[in-house]
């Protein structure tokens, strides 16, 4: 389905557009929203990741329900996660002690060329990476998919004069 993702209910209603939804829209999708929303009562960390990884899942974890944007159907999302992105710093440290190039010696003459495995390497690099910035930001773990859910502050609380009311900020 093409368009725009959707936004929560407090979010529009923070940047004051929610000018189009009715109380009784208001209402249904607060109530779908309460039930999107999952439970927290079972986050068990996954058997298959190692133990470096499993203390990483319970930190995180536990930051993402203090932001309340974590639940039981998040877990392996999580995993995946923290797997690919062992897989990625692994390949890196692999990739420091191999150089792009070769130099190689034929006929008395020294001769610089490309080794042939780095292009692959980086290919692999590149898989990884977009596979852990995916997952992160469906995770909301970027700054920019949090800021997706964050409620914009009033800029002001001060009563409005007539002519601001009459004109709504167009003066």
């Amino acid at each position: 389905m093409a368009g725009r993702n959707k936004q929560p209910l407090s979010v529009i209603q923070g940047k004051g557009r929610s000018n189009h939804l009715t109380k009784d829209e208001i209402k249904k999708r607060q109530d779908q929203e309460k039930q999107i929303k999952g439970f927290t009562d079972n986050i068990e960390v996954p058997s298959y990741l190692t133990k470096k990884q499993k203390e990483e899942f319970e930190h995180l974890s536990h930051e993402l329900i203090r932001l309340g944007i974590f639940s039981n159907l998040d877990v392996d999302n999580l995993a995946r996660y923290i797997d690919s992105k062992t897989q990625y710093l692994d390949l890196i440290k692999a990739m420091k002690k191999i150089k792009p190039t070769e130099t190689v010696t034929m006929n008395g003459k020294s001769k610089v060329i490309a080794n042939e495995d780095y292009p692959v390497l980086m290919r692999s690099k590149n898989k990884l990476f977009n596979e852990c910035r995916t997952a992160a930001s469906d995770l909301g773990l970027t700054i920019t998919s949090r800021l997706k859910l964050v409620i914009p502050k009033a800029e002001d609380d001060k009563p409005m004069t007539e002519a601001e009311k009459r004109f709504s900020g167009r003066l």
